[in-house]
């Protein structure tokens, strides 16, 4: 009887969606999908880090090759997993995060490309060591915590947007002309008409049609080099270690492993809102598998001097919106990134794109961003707690970095390389301020905003006594009122 039991249920979870095997060419049709929804992004992180770097062409076309090659291993090992022991098994793309955008560039500038590709090994594997029991400890980072983080980031890596509509580096007499400016928000209205006006598809790839619309107007108008792309390889392998050897350094591995414990939350956060959808919980353990798939992702992408990988919310989104739960669908489109990685051209092909046109496109993308972080923080309730300070004060001192670059100018340089980075001084606030004023793992840091109806009916409760109360005062003076009027008559 126990064994039939079994057996029913091992086939009922063979039969959810999720375990769904689609015909291949259905297969490849949404897998492209979501390699459209994420590519923009994915290649955004690469191409940020390569200028700030001031890496040539032929590098950042390698760079861009290596990171879609490794976001294409990183979703086969997510969604087809490893035995027992490595992959959630639900439909998670895995790309570049922005979360570790700003501190790697400091780092970069400081350090070189060795210093971040020892940050990212050390976080790597910082990130191995905490999975096991980090997955259980989702209740020390509530909603408020993640919406401020996520929210924070958005805004921080808005400036790079604004120096890519100005062309590039603000230091030459050429920023912000009215060439770049005018071809920055023609991108900017074509993807927004697109998202607003059109649907499927089409809309889910809006930003991709913008950049291509974008860059032919500036191919028209001025020029575009495509010297780079005919002279890129077809076929371009990932080579290990070309850029630098790893270097370790105290500060930019403290300040990585710190951006992990952000993307180890952002990834359990996806994980938990994939597998709602999905209808497979995501358990502590598919969290702990998935969490070890992403940090073995991210040591393993140190060797090609990569960067650290979560999971995309976007393509959540893309999920919920098609109704298409398939794990194998999206193992598909691993299988088309690494395909991508091998073929430079492609790679070449995104490095050629003018500056002002991926700002106009940057604002949407890193918006976007922002745009989640609100959201999380919109399903987060304020009353009776003191969430709405942890978010002014998350927000507040994030920013300042940003807003007032030269506000820590003149403190030791290892405190200077901290508190630059707006992302990590955020996170580290959010993370204290929410356990100080909310206390660890209080329910109420975390409710959702939701009708109560215990609450109501205290409240309805509370109003009826009040008016009872009021009615009696109001006849009791009327009373004495006509009591006193009699008095006076006699």
């Amino acid at each position: 009887m126990n064994a039939s039991t079994s057996d029913m249920t091992a086939e009922a979870a063979r039969s959810l969606p999720v375990d769904e095997i689609l015909p291949m060419s259905q297969m490849i049709l949404y897998g492209l999908q979501h390699v459209l929804v994420m590519y923009a992004g994915a290649v955004a992180v690469p191409l940020v880090i390569g200028a700030a770097l001031d890496l040539s062409n032929d590098q950042i076309v390698l760079l861009i090759s290596s990171d879609l090659f490794v976001c294409g291993a990183a979703t086969l090992l997510q969604t087809l997993g490893v035995s027992r022991w490595l992959g959630c098994r639900l439909p998670v793309v895995q790309g570049c995060t922005f979360a570790a955008l700003i501190p790697m560039v400091l780092i970069g500038k400081e350090y070189g490309m060795g210093g971040i590709s020892g940050a990212v090994m050390v976080a790597g594997a910082f990130t191995l060591l905490c999975a096991p029991w980090f997955s259980k400890l989702v209740r020390f980072f509530p909603k408020v915590v993640m919406g401020s983080i996520v929210t924070l980031i958005g805004l921080s890596i808005m400036p790079v947007a604004g120096g890519w509509i100005g062309g590039g580096s603000s230091e030459t007499e050429e920023f912000g002309n009215i060439l770049s400016l005018a071809l920055a928000s023609l991108t900017l209205i074509v993807i927004l008409n697109i998202y607003t006006f059109a649907s499927g598809l089409i809309k889910n790839v809006a930003v991709l049609i913008g950049l291509i619309i974008g860059s032919t107007v500036w191919y028209l108008v001025d020029t575009l080099d495509f010297s780079q792309v005919s002279v890129a390889p077809w076929l371009n392998l990932p080579r290990p270690l070309y850029f630098s050897t790893p270097e370790f350094h105290l500060v930019p591995i403290f300040l990585l492993s710190m951006v992990m414990v952000v993307v180890m939350v952002e990834t359990m956060s996806s994980m938990m809102a994939t597998g709602e959808i999905v209808g497979r919980k995501a358990e502590s353990e598919t969290l702990r598998k998935g969490l070890l798939a992403c940090g073995l992702a991210t040591f393993s992408g140190s060797f090609f001097n990569l960067f650290p990988y979560a999971a995309f919310a976007q393509n959540v989104g893309l999920i919920n919106l098609t109704g298409v739960k398939s794990r194998f669908v999206v193992a598909v489109s691993g299988a088309m990134l690494i395909l991508m990685g091998l073929f430079a051209k492609l790679a070449a092909l995104v490095v050629i794109i003018p500056k002002p046109v991926l700002g106009g496109a940057g604002v949407v993308m890193f918006g976007m961003v922002a745009v989640s972080g609100i959201r999380s923080l919109g399903q987060v309730n304020y009353r009776n707690n003191n969430n709405g300070m942890v978010v002014a004060l998350t927000l507040g001192i994030g920013l300042m970095p940003v807003l007032v670059p030269s506000l820590f100018h003149q403190l030791p340089e290892l405190a200077k390389m901290f508190l630059h980075s707006g992302i990590t001084l955020g996170t580290s606030v959010a993370i204290v301020a929410n356990l100080i004023l909310n206390g660890k793992g209080k329910k109420q840091a975390d409710c959702v905003c939701q009708p109560d109806a215990q609450t109501d009916a205290t409240e309805t409760t509370a109003a009826r006594r009040v008016a009872v109360k009021t009615a009696r005062v109001w006849l009791l003076m009327r009373r004495a009122k006509t009591t006193q009027q009699k008095r006076r008559d006699l």
